[in-house]
């Protein structure tokens, strides 16, 4: 017994938890590290910045850029569309041209609408005067209707709610059957003599039956004149009819009276530019400027 006691004296003390072997200790908590939230120090010194993955999303992408006018100015040429005609229209042009072709006596050999424009200056040719030629064009469209029907419309229609029925009725009528001759147009809000506005105007776009006669003339003395003397006459509606010569545009305003022709700068505008009498007369005058368009 003496010599297990003296043994035990002599062997080391057990070692406390504090003094164990650290990487003992180490291996033993790593399971437990697995359980413990993760702790991230804000010492840029411990842990290196990792960067952070960055998320795409194609769908959301947006890109902003400035549109040069140059592309704008095309997108814009592109998305206008012409008129399309229709058989309505075909049946109009045809109607038209015939009551033409008895004016002047003679038909063209050109089809469909270049025809119809040589036609258009035959009848100018014929008249003596820009009197003439539209009376002429005036005959012309008074017979595209039956005579009762415009004496009924200047007597029965035009009286009523001040002649505002009438010119709003004949503004859309003449919207919907006559982008075979004009172009594109839209019914549009116009200023009367009383101070109001009514729904009785026409703006046609660009005018077709300008750009291919390209004449001053020919708009004035067989499109414009004729027609605001045919309104007001044999329909009893006041018609101003306002041709834009630098753009090809027209507004009609329905009920709105007419200036008298000294009055009205229309009758004075030069020729166009795309007009071959134009071409002719500045080469004859070596080169000097046309004040007046000669068959206005």
């Amino acid at each position: 017994m003496l010599q297990v006691s003296t043994y035990r004296k002599f062997l080391p003390p057990e070692k406390a938890p504090s003094q164990q072997n650290p990487f003992h200790l180490e291996a033993e908590m790593k399971p437990l590290a697995l359980l413990r939230p993760l702790t991230i120090s804000s010492s840029p010194s411990h842990f290196p910045s990792v960067p952070k993955p960055q998320l795409h999303n194609h769908r959301l992408r947006i890109s902003c850029a400035s549109i040069p006018p140059e592309t704008l100015k095309k997108e814009s040429e592109i998305s206008r569309t012409e008129y399309k005609a229709g058989v309505l229209d075909d049946f109009l042009l045809n109607s038209f041209r015939n009551k033409l072709v008895q004016e002047v006596g003679w038909d063209s050999e050109k089809p469909g609408y270049d025809g119809l424009i040589e036609l258009v200056n035959g009848l100018m040719n014929k008249g003596k005067t820009n009197s003439e030629t539209s009376d002429a064009a005036v005959r012309i469209l008074a017979s595209l209707f039956p005579p009762l029907v415009l004496k009924l419309y200047k007597i029965l229609i035009s009286p009523i709610a001040g002649g505002k029925i009438a010119a709003m009725m004949v503004a859309r009528v003449t919207a919907l059957t006559c982008q075979w001759l004009m172009g594109s147009c839209e019914v549009n809000s116009v200023d009367l003599p009383d101070g109001t506005t009514c729904q009785s105007g026409v703006f046609v776009e660009r005018c077709k039956y300008l750009e291919e006669s390209k004449c001053v003339g020919i708009c004035i003395n067989t499109c414009k004149l004729p027609t605001q003397t045919f309104f007001k006459e044999y329909m009893g509606v006041p018609l101003l009819m306002e041709p834009n010569f630098n753009d090809y545009s027209c507004q009609f305003k329905f009920g709105v009276l007419p200036p008298l022709p000294e009055h009205d700068t229309a009758l004075r505008e030069p020729c166009l530019e795309i007009c071959p009498t134009s071409s002719r007369c500045k080469e004859a005058t070596q080169n000097l400027n046309v004040q007046q368009c000669p068959k206005a």
